[in-house]
Parts: C-alpha cells; structure tokens; sequence
C-alpha cells in the first residue's frame, strides 16, 4: 500500500496541486515565474534542442535536453536562459546529442509534466551544470520536466495506475484471507474436536 502510494498516487495528487501552464515561450518565460507549474504546455513552434543535451552519471544516468524555440540545427535560435529542462533515466549517451528520452524527434510534443521526485533532481541539475559549461549557455532557474504529449494523460496513468494496484492488492489480501480459512476449517477445526 505504501509503495503504491509514492510511487502513483503521491506524484498524481503532488502535480495536480501545481498549476497550469497554457502557451509558454520558453524564450521569454523565466523558469522563476512557473516554478509553481505541474504541467506546462509550450507555444506549437516549441521542440527540444538536441544539440545541447546532456547526461549525468552516477548509478544511473540523468539526461537533460532544454527546450527551446524557432528553428534548429545550425540556424537554432540562441536563447538568453534556458530554464525548461527536459529529463529522462538512462536514455542518453551522457554526452552530445545522444538524447532518447520518449520521443524527442516528434514535433507534436510540446508539453511537460513536471519531475516530482525530489531525490532525482540534484543530479538532474547536475546535468544541467554540465551542459551550461559545454555550450556556453545559462539556466538560472531550471524547470525539468517529462516531454509528453498530452501530460493531463500522462498524469492520469499515475492515478490510473494506483487504482489498479489498489484492488489488486485488496484481491490478494482476500485470497489470501480466504485461502487460510479454507486451511484452518480444513485442517484445525476438525482435530479440536476430537
């Protein structure tokens, strides 16, 4: 019940707590001003800037990609801060422009849902450290993120999820209660009265 409980339910109701972001540039919107934002949903030509991810090791390997805007590759728009960070676990090389974080090559994704485990976010901004230091950029106030699609969906799985886990684990818990009835009618019962 209580891993169920931090690892779906707690991110689901600490995101919907947060606020809502609709139509942000990240070119102009200052991390400091959304630092209340659960789920952010970025103007359309908004996308991912590959070119400067970056990835963290430790025990795992904490990938970040900053969101940007306008066009990319060697005509990417140079953006004054970069503080919306998008984040991912093992899904990058750690260096260059090796990020594989869900689908970062997918135009219709310009949305994030906000990372809510808080032991995850130093080495996240770890990374990002690592990545103002290779490109010569500035993130004053990261906001990392999940890239998604859609991160009202996104967010209802979380909810979804823990719904399922919890009847599961009320069906086991009442097999498991039936089955040692069953046990001590068959196998007890019987030998005190004798």
């Amino acid at each position: 019940g209580q891993v169920n409980f931090e690892v779906n339910m707690q991110p689901f109701y600490d995101v919907s707590n947060l606020n809502v972001y609709q139509s942000v540039n990240p070119a102009k919107v200052p991390g400091q001003q959304v630092m209340d934002a659960g789920r952010i949903m970025f103007t359309p030509d908004s996308h991912l800037d590959l070119t400067k991810a970056m990835g963290f090791q430790n025990q795992d390997r904490y990938c970040v990609a900053p969101v940007t805007i306008g066009p990319s590759g060697p005509n990417a728009t140079r953006l004054e801060r970069y503080d919306f960070w998008a984040v991912g676990l093992d899904c990058c090389a750690g260096h260059g422009a090796d990020y594989r974080c869900g689908d970062p090559d997918n135009p219709k994704i310009t949305s994030g849902l906000r990372l809510m485990r808080e032991e995850e976010r130093p080495y996240y901004r770890l990374a990002v450290k690592q990545a103002e230091a290779a490109h010569n950029i500035r993130a004053t106030h990261p906001v990392f993120l999940y890239w998604v699609e859609n991160p009202s969906a996104e967010l209802f799985t979380f909810q979804d999820d823990g719904f399922k886990y919890f009847l599961l684990g009320c069906f086991s818990f009442s097999s498991l209660q039936l089955f040692a009835i069953v046990i001590a009618a068959a196998f007890i019962f019987p030998r005190m009265k004798s």
